[in-house]
């Protein structure tokens, strides 16, 4: 092993280079696949979330942006369609009324729900600290595991929301999903925010208690969830409801989208650290012609050169691998500690990453080492003895 070593850096100029060229590429795999990690995690929460039940906004309003206000009584309509179990109104809204910075996930949020249909839900939270919110609950909140910095948050203190403080009493564990990000109000609350943000001409036309802006539909057992959503749709006027189809039709596959292209710039990287590899082995081998020649003249097997040259070529892939993933997980470390007071986490580095990077870097560097090992073993004896 020790002269395998030696060998490799009788060109340490070259060789480092080779070695940069793995680690360039294994540091954007590494960081690319934090990346893509996070915002699988977040799609994942998603698809779990939406899986049992139907989600209604009003019918002009976008999934993915802030939903239109609608009747809270709009609910009774809802829970009138066979195949519903309960209907909890719901208000989604942004945490500051101020434009914040672009966001790799979902943007902070004020959520509330009416915990009428509580028992329904799977999708359970629990807490770090503290409790959830209960009836009658008005004038507190539970915090997201990924705020808990930005607002200095704890459990007996308060924090401001749109300049009106509010006692904390639970701060969620981590889910790596959106409630990571959010803040948990009461109905109540939310919808004086809600009233708030609307244009005074609308204020005029309703009352706070009589708004939300989206409604969540439990279904009964054995029902269809996307097909009691066409029926919700034809039976209620002036709704859009949707169910888990259509969360993986609009989110997930554009996520899928965005993961291809992050791995795909990864895999470039690591495919011009694979042919740097190829050239520095197989300029090593020709300026070792003569030493080839004298280990098979004195007995050296095939398998002996084969295997000593795929050694030095993995061993180069090693190196570079594991510079490659700690810069990457320092940088990872360092952005989501610089990004941490905004409650804006967007890499998430996991064993799965990490392993599959080492192992990659590894494998693409045996793999690389091929051709060069195989040009080896097939060198002349006696034409290596005479070039010497």
């Amino acid at each position: 092993m020790l002269e395998i070593i030696k060998n490799m850096f009788r060109r340490k100029t070259r060789t480092l280079l080779t070695i940069m060229g793995i680690t360039i590429g294994i540091f954007a795999f590494t960081v690319m696949g934090s990346m893509a990690e996070k915002i699988g995690q977040l799609v994942n929460g998603g698809t779990r979330y939406y899986a049992d039940k139907v989600t209604v906004i009003e019918k002009n309003a976008s999934m993915i942006s802030v939903p239109t206000p609608m009747n809270i009584a709009k609910s009774k309509e809802i829970a009138a369609v066979p195949g519903v179990a309960a209907v909890s109104g719901t208000i989604y809204t942004s945490l500051s009324d101020e434009m914040g910075a672009v966001s790799m996930g979902p943007p902070a949020s004020i959520t509330a729900t009416e915990l009428n249909a509580y028992k329904y839900e799977s999708f359970k939270i629990t807490f770090s600290s503290g409790r959830d919110l209960q009836e009658g609950d008005e004038g507190k909140v539970i915090i997201g595991a990924d705020l808990v910095k930005k607002l200095d948050a704890q459990v007996g203190g308060t924090v401001t929301l749109r300049d009106k403080q509010y006692q904390v009493v639970g701060i969620m564990n981590k889910t790596l999903t959106a409630p990571d990000n959010s803040v948990g109000i009461a109905i109540p609350d939310a919808q004086k925010i809600l009233y708030e943000s609307l244009p005074e001409i609308i204020q005029q036309q309703v009352k706070p208690e009589e708004i939300v802006n989206g409604f969540t539909v439990y279904i009964n057992p054995g029902v269809d969830p996307d097909k009691l959503a066409e029926t919700i749709n034809q039976k209620v006027d002036g709704i859009k409801a949707t169910g888990p189809k259509a969360f993986q039709d609009q989110v997930a596959s554009a996520t899928g989208i965005l993961n291809a292209i992050l791995f795909g710039v990864a895999f470039i990287s690591l495919l011009v650290g694979g042919l740097s590899i190829i050239n520095t082995m197989t300029m090593s081998i020709s300026e070792r012609i003569r030493e080839i020649g004298i280990k098979k003249a004195i007995g050296a097997k095939t398998r002996d050169i084969m295997r000593e040259y795929l050694v030095e070529a993995g061993l180069i892939g090693l190196f570079g691998g594991l510079l490659g993933w700690g810069l990457g997980a320092i940088t990872v470390l360092l952005v989501n500690g610089a990004m941490q007071d905004s409650g804006n986490v967007i890499f998430l580095l996991t064993p799965r990453i990490s392993i599959f990077a080492i192992l990659f870097s590894v494998t693409l560097g045996v793999l690389a080492g091929i051709y060069p090992a195989y040009y080896a073993v097939k060198v002349n004896i006696v034409k290596a003895l005479r070039e010497g």
